[in-house]
């Protein structure tokens, strides 16, 4: 266990803060979370994909668009459930928070009832559909999702989270462009 004292030590450079980045498959979330998490003094990255791969049997992947059900559903919620989770405790140690995920939905509501107390800010990665099918999705170190993934999820994100965070077109942009945005827009100080 970790004593105040420890704790205390390790808030030096500042107040940390939750940043959640959500978007759909291929829209730059993990590159941008990584190198935004670097920015930081005190930094950490969450990625939600991670701690799926956690399970080691049993384990359930949405494989076709649509709402997600049955066990696939329930290990989303509990992987986001968990992610908020490691937030909290790094977030409450000092550090800054970089958290990555496919929030929509429901999934909205969970996080912000699992952040609940904590400052987060939202960032929507919403590069244009095409970018995302022709270039990105094909071309990342994950296998491609295909463009009935990319058009439902970017579909169901613009109706689902229309209103919610600071939305960004990251089409034109570079992964380190996009952060310094996000740097900019949401009126961070990095190291």
């Amino acid at each position: 266990m970790v004593s105040e004292t420890a704790i205390a030590q390790l808030k030096i450079d500042g107040q940390p803060r939750i940043i959640v980045l959500t978007g759909i498959m291929a829209a730059g979330k993990s590159t941008v979370a990584r190198l935004l998490a670097q920015r930081f003094a005190r930094g950490v990255y969450i990625e939600a994909d991670a701690l799926q791969r956690m399970i080691v049997s049993g384990g359930q992947w949405v494989v076709e668009p649509g709402e997600p059900q049955g066990a696939a559903k329930a290990q989303l919620l509990l992987r986001l459930k968990n992610v908020c989770l490691l937030a909290r405790s790094f977030y409450e140690a000092g550090f800054t928070v970089v958290m990555e995920d496919i929030i929509l939905g429901e999934r909205w509501e969970q996080l912000q009832e699992e952040l609940s107390g904590l400052p987060f800010s939202l960032v929507v990665l919403a590069p244009r559909l095409d970018v995302v099918v022709q270039q990105r999705d094909k071309h990342r170190g994950k296998s491609p999702q295909g463009e009935a993934w990319a058009t439902y999820l970017n579909q169901s994100l613009r109706e689902t989270m229309a209103d919610a965070g600071l939305w960004l077109d990251s089409s034109e942009q570079t992964p380190s462009q996009t952060v310094e945005q996000i740097l900019q827009q949401l009126g961070l100080a990095t190291v």
